[in-house]
């Protein structure tokens, strides 16, 4: 029998049967609740139980901690309902056009532009166009059943092709093939696009663009299709990275000023060494942004890293610099779950 679910503070309905996660039951009723990994991971799809019970399945703890649970929070891509649920849930929007396909693609060029990042371009099919918006990613379909979730980094109007911006994971088997077995012209399947991290084109607020490491990828995206589409709204792109090395499209990044005059790029290292030369910003990437921009009451916040970044960022920016908690979106990169009960 199927639980009746409901949405605050927005009031949505709809329904969701046993063997359904409330993600899944949401998709499928055409509302689209914020998610990233949909597989316990990230904790972009964290929100709280209101009234009524779910089952949790395995997750992250970093994704869902002890102490959020004993708040009342869940991970709706994990929480499947056992009672008719009144939920809170920010940033819940109707899905678009936009269908998901499963679709085969080329490797079209593999470049590396530093030693733990490669970019990976591939050929979509011409018969089967290839829809997204700026900021979302795929997952790659592995013969074994798991799946490999990268953003895209090209904008949407230049979808005949996916450039996807791949880090090396020690012990990651797929990007260790990726780095080491990976040619041109391999054949692979995908499925997108995916995920709630997109540009929210309606809106005339400024924006912040948080990047940490290859979060720049959908950061990227975002960019290029303001250039594209003539958005003026103004934008402050901030991107961390350990190392001077990290930041891989650095030279781009500054010539976006040039493209987008309402944009100012401020890149951050954490742990710059004498070899890097740098006399820029230094420490934490989130930390400059307050410094610069104290007050975030009045804009809209687009992260993409780590989730400890996003944690921090998202935590510092709501409670000491007034960002609305429905301004900030977030894609978490994650690598590896740490399953837990």
């Amino acid at each position: 029998m199927p639980f009746q679910i409901s949405l605050e503070p927005g009031g949505q309905r709809f329904t969701a049967e046993p063997d359904q996660t409330i993600l899944e039951a949401a998709l499928a009723a055409g509302l689209v609740l914020p998610y990233g990994c949909r597989d316990g991971a990230c904790g972009a799809c964290k929100g709280k139980v209101i009234a009524g019970e779910v089952a949790l399945g395995q997750h992250s703890s970093s994704a869902l901690s002890e102490a959020d649970r004993a708040a009342g929070s869940t991970l709706f891509c994990r929480a499947h309902a056992k009672s008719d649920l009144v939920l809170e849930a920010r940033n819940v929007t109707r899905a678009g056009d936009i269908p998901v396909k499963k679709l085969p693609c080329r490797v079209q060029s593999l470049r590396r532009v530093a030693s733990d990042v490669m970019i990976v371009d591939l050929k979509m099919p011409a018969s089967e166009p290839f829809r997204y918006r700026a900021g979302q990613y795929i997952d790659f379909l592995l013969p074994d059943g798991r799946r490999r979730g990268f953003s895209i980094a090209n904008p949407p109007h230049d979808s005949g092709h996916l450039e996807l911006h791949v880090r090396l994971v020690e012990g990651g088997r797929f990007t260790t093939h990726v780095f080491n077995g990976m040619k041109e012209r391999d054949i692979l399947r995908l499925e997108g696009p995916l995920g709630s991290f997109y540009l929210r084109e309606e809106s005339n607020k400024p924006i912040v663009l948080l990047a940490g490491g290859t979060g720049f990828a959908p950061i990227k995206s975002i960019v290029e299709h303001a250039i594209h589409a003539g958005i003026t709204r103004p934008m402050a792109l901030y991107w961390g990275s350990r190392n001077r090395e990290g930041l891989y499209l650095d030279a781009l990044a500054r010539s976006w000023e040039s493209a987008l005059p309402e944009l100012r790029y401020v890149p951050v290292l954490s742990d710059a060494t004498p070899q890097d030369a740098w006399d820029g910003r230094t420490g934490l990437v989130h930390h400059a942004v307050m410094e610069d921009l104290p007050d975030l009451s009045g804009y809209e916040v687009y992260a993409c890293g780590a989730p400890a970044m996003i944690d921090a960022a998202r935590r510092d920016f709501t409670t000491r610099c007034g960002l609305p908690d429905d301004a900030f979106f977030c894609d978490a990169f994650t690598f590896a779950t740490d399953p837990t009960p």
